[in-house]
């Protein structure tokens, strides 16, 4: 695990301080600088190279305390930001999920409870989590307006409902194949869009190929650029990847990567989801990171979510994960000891 913190930087995009409705195009535009120009490497492409950090604090869907809000007034955002220091223990469980809405939640209910997503074993403890960046919006999702997912589709309604009747359990664990591919530091997924917790991406750039290096798990895409849409095709759609097959463009100060042919899928969806993600560098320091998910068998229409990465100081580092199997020896043993147990009749 990297040893990286980001220092805590509250981002202010100028003019946007007002209780307003906020279109999809203008939040796109978050936090942009009027007078920046892009840098541009020799062969005319923008300079988007570096190690970018995804530790925003905004949540993906829109807190329905703020309902009817895209940003916030300065003192709204000056009142969350004190409820956070005056709930949060750096000593206590690491915080996951939607800590906002969390906060809300507490605020209403007037008290907030810092507990690990596995209260049986419980977390590291939230020191090791990077600090979180501030800004107004209230939630990543640009389009639909309401800042929430789109309906799922009749079929996708069946298909999670099957899947939420299947009695849970820990799921096989006769050898480490059984596990899932996290649990064998295999791959989160590309691209991965979760915060705070080793968040990070080094953009690497050649004429005829960009690298998007994830710090998680140390996955990379390598994403071979064309000119002209269309000029390097898709693999056939009989050809799966576990991150999809990335087909990437310069569009004026923008790189666009188109992604399909998945073996799993995206946030939910079925492997026939098509990811269409913009890079664009608004300022010194940020870049806005748009990621456009298309899929008609799981949502009734697409849907668009925004996050700001920020420059970071210093290189990502090996991502060791459990190399040595330790932990799968764990999982395995814990395993067969449960089983043990059951045919002596004990739990």
């Amino acid at each position: 695990m990297r040893i990286l913190k980001a220092l805590v930087v509250v981002a202010f995009a100028a003019g946007v301080m007002v209780v307003a409705s906020v279109g999809a195009q203008e939040q796109a535009k978050f936090g942009a600088d009027p007078a920046y120009k892009v840098p541009r490497l020799a062969n005319g492409q923008p300079d988007l190279q570096g190690v970018w950090g995804n530790n925003g604090v905004t949540p993906m869907t829109r807190p329905r305390q703020w309902k009817d809000k895209t940003v916030l007034t300065e003192a709204e955002l000056t009142e969350i930001k004190q409820l956070a220091a005056k709930s949060v223990d750096e000593g206590g469980d690491a915080i996951f999920g939607n800590f906002i809405q969390a906060l809300l939640d507490a605020k209403d209910k007037g008290e907030y409870k810092q507990q690990s997503y596995d209260p049986t074993t419980g977390n590291y403890n939230q020191f090791w989590m990077a600090d979180r960046e501030w800004d107004t919006r209230t939630s990543l999702i640009i389009d639909p307006p309401d800042g929430q997912f789109p309906p799922l589709t009749e079929a996708a309604q069946k298909r999670r409902a099957e899947a939420a009747a299947r009695p849970r359990t820990r799921g096989p664990a006769d050898g480490p194949e059984d596990r899932p591919l996290s649990e064998r530091c295999i791959s989160y997924g590309a691209p991965r869009t979760q915060p705070n917790y080793n968040s990070y991406t080094q953009i690497i750039q050649a004429p005829d190929n960009v690298v998007l290096l994830q710090e998680m798990i140390h996955d990379a895409r390598v994403v071979p650029i064309s000119k002209e849409l269309g000029s390097k095709p898709h693999l056939a759609k009989k050809v799966r990847q576990l991150h999809g097959d990335p087909r990437g463009r310069f569009d004026g100060d923008s790189l666009v990567v188109e992604t399909t042919n998945y073996i799993n899928g995206f946030q939910g969806s079925t492997p026939d989801v098509k990811l269409t993600e913009r890079y664009t560098r608004v300022s010194k320091d940020f870049i806005n990171w748009q990621v456009t998910v298309e899929d008609p068998a799981t949502w009734t229409k697409p849907y668009t979510f925004m996050i700001r990465l920020k420059k970071a100081e210093g290189q990502i580092y090996e991502y060791a994960c459990h190399e040595g199997n330790y932990a799968m020896e764990g999982i395995l043993g814990g395993a067969r000891r449960e089983e043990e147990l059951a045919k002596k009749g004990k739990k």
